[in-house]
């Protein structure tokens, strides 16, 4: 009954207006679009009766049937004292807790841990978190031992950027972020195993890390490489594609230029296949199933070797390697493309090009990748360097 009632009072607190109640149940039908707020102290639960009482508006009078009478109730449900009570008695005894039981099948129930920001959860989080928890307690109810854990993405630009304008240090400002996370995700009742609470700053945690990291570098699947990258001089990082906007940074509005930079990549491309293969037979949507195979992104075709025209006959002539999916096509090539920051596009440039090739170089350096790709749809753009390829089958300069 307590259950019934508190979502009758969470959803006239979001404005669902109330349609009926049948007496000898503890049940009501809503819809949407009263107004906010509306009816939310007229929820009532009768001491002698399931019977609930219809909330009414301003001014207007409750609709009861001839020849009935209106149980006298015991009060609103009182969510924030029931509820906070509650819920600390599955703190103290460890209703949610992870443990496991012979002979019982086991779920690993696991949510994107969120970022502890200083404005707190926004409505985002518990849209997602609400769907794992029904799932956590479906599998609970069902005989199997869950493990439903929580933790904190607490590593951040945010948290550095706010010690370097305040002073504050970020263990003090990330520990008091996850307090408020923690009070608030509580409060919401998910069912969390909070014993198996962690943050990504715990020194423990970051041990594990590199001892990972360990095995992939003794694996071979960890090295060092230059990467072109969205580098910021003014945050002192590289950001991600989507931290770019129109060429400056999402945090601050610094200036944001595309530049090769040496760091450490793992080489995910060597479980390719593995995971290409892995998608056939999923029950997943077709729409997820298409955008992880985008995302491995393999694709079959050939690589065309172009030598570029040299008219120093003594120097070691350059050669361009291409890859096609349409190797067929090749005999209708009219141009070669390199992209702005291939070694060879400076070098080839002729003299008479090489100041529009930079002047180039410096426009494309502040577009991230999507804004890159995107400009497919717009029209190309480009740069002559001067220098010619030949092509491979028909000899003609290019």
């Amino acid at each position: 009954g307590v259950f019934a009632a508190s979502r009758a009072a969470a959803m006239a607190a979001v404005g669902l207006t109330y349609l009926s109640a049948r007496p000898g149940r503890l049940t009501a039908a809503f819809r949407v679009g009263g107004p906010r707020g509306r009816g939310l102290a007229r929820h009532r639960v009768s001491a002698t009766t399931t019977q609930t009482t219809p909330p009414t508006t301003s001014g207007e009078a409750a609709a009861v049937p001839a020849g009935t009478t209106t149980p006298t109730t015991r009060g609103a449900y009182d969510h924030a004292a029931i509820e906070a009570r509650w819920q600390q008695r599955w703190r103290d005894e460890g209703t949610f807790a992870a443990t496991r039981t012979l002979g019982r099948p086991k779920k690993y129930v696991l949510d994107m841990f969120p970022y502890p920001s200083g404005s707190g959860l926004h409505v985002g989080h518990p849209a997602g978190y609400t769907a794992s928890d029904v799932m956590a307690r479906y599998w609970r109810m069902t005989g199997y031992d869950v493990l439903h854990p929580m933790g904190w993405d607490a590593f951040g630009l945010p948290a550095e950027q706010h010690a370097i304008q305040t002073g504050e240090h970020p263990r003090e400002t990330t520990a008091a972020n996850v307090a408020t996370f923690k009070r608030q995700l509580q409060s919401l009742g998910f069912s969390y195993d909070w014993r198996r609470e962690l943050a990504t700053t715990d020194p423990e945690y970051v041990r594990w890390t590199q001892w990972i990291f360990a095995q992939l570098f003794k694996l071979g699947l960890a090295e060092q490489r230059e990467v072109s990258v969205n580098w910021c001089p003014a945050l002192g990082t590289v950001l991600a594609n989507e931290e770019v906007i129109d060429g400056k940074s999402e945090r601050g509005g610094h200036p944001v230029v595309r530049q090769p930079l040496r760091q450490w990549v793992l080489k995910i491309t060597e479980y390719a296949d593995k995971l290409l293969d892995g998608l056939d037979g999923l029950d997943w949507p077709a729409g997820t199933l298409r955008s992880q195979r985008e995302w491995i992104g393999r694709s079959e075709g050939a690589r065309v070797d172009f030598k570029v025209v040299d008219d120093d006959a003594s120097s070691d002539t350059a050669t361009i390697a291409v890859f096609t999916t349409r190797p067929d096509t090749l005999l209708g090539a009219t141009y070669v493309v390199l992209a702005p920051e291939h070694p060879l596009a400076l070098s080839l440039a002729t003299p008479e090009r090489r100041a529009d090739v930079e002047a180039y170089r410096t426009a494309v350096a502040s577009k991230s990748d999507l804004e890159r790709t995107g400009a497919a749809s717009s029209g190309k753009t480009g740069t002559f360097t001067g220098a010619f390829a030949v092509h491979p089958l028909t000899g003609e300069p290019l």
